[in-house]
Parts: C-alpha cells; sequence; structure tokens
C-alpha cells in the first residue's frame, strides 16, 4: 500500500509565504512525477506544479514566478513554496504522486491541505 499525506497549510495574509510538503510512503520503487493541485470552494481542480524525478519542473501561469516546487528524492518528498500569496490562491492543496512499483505503476492523491489566504 501506498500512502500521500500533505502537510503544512494554513493562514495566511496576502503577501504572506506558506510551504507545504507531501510525503509519500509504502511500497514503492520509485516515483516519476510529481504534482500539486488545488481546489477553491465552487471550483473544479486544477493543477498548479509540477517536478519531474529528474528535477524538470512546470507551472500554472497563476502562479509561475511565486510559487517553487522541489523534491527528494530519497525520501519521497515534494515540497511547495508560496511566496508574495493572493485572495485567489485560497484553496484545499492536493499532492499527486505518480508511483511505479514491481507490479503497477498509478497515481495516487492525499487528502488535502488547506489554504486561506485573507484580505
Amino acid at each position: 500500500q501506498v500512502q500521500v499525506v500533505e502537510s503544512g497549510g494554513g493562514s495566511v495574509q496576502a503577501g504572506g509565504s506558506l510551504r507545504l510538503s507531501c510525503t509519500a510512503s509504502g511500497s514503492i520503487d520509485s516515483i516519476n512525477i510529481m504534482h500539486w493541485y488545488r481546489q477553491a470552494p465552487g471550483k473544479q481542480r486544477e493543477w498548479v506544479a509540477l517536478i519531474s524525478s529528474g528535477g524538470g519542473k512546470n507551472y500554472a501561469g497563476s502562479v509561475k514566478g511565486r510559487f517553487t516546487i522541489s523534491r527528494d528524492n530519497a525520501k519521497n518528498t515534494v515540497s511547495l513554496q508560496m511566496n508574495s500569496l493572493k485572495v485567489e490562491d485560497t484553496a484545499v492543496y492536493y499532492c499527486n504522486a505518480h508511483v511505479i512499483t514491481s507490479i503497477f505503476a498509478r497515481d495516487y492523491w492525499g487528502q488535502g491541505t488547506q489554504v486561506t489566504v485573507s484580505s
């Protein structure tokens, strides 16, 4: 079994910073791509950023230049440093890991962590 757990959410004023972390554990041979997604109230889940096992990164236009994704392959963790936060960044943030085992490859999701940005 594989578990994905996020942490680091909270409340902050606009212009502030938060750092989210996500750890995957269990029967894992390797993790290919790790993503961050978010879902605001009443809206569909949207992709935020990704990082490959080789360190390649990509960001949604709405967060580019403000958010930084990083990972530690040895620890199966991914982090999201969020700076210059805006009210519209308020959402539940989810981690997604594309896990590869000796038997299969599939995506696993965390339970989400709330980020609230106030004006």
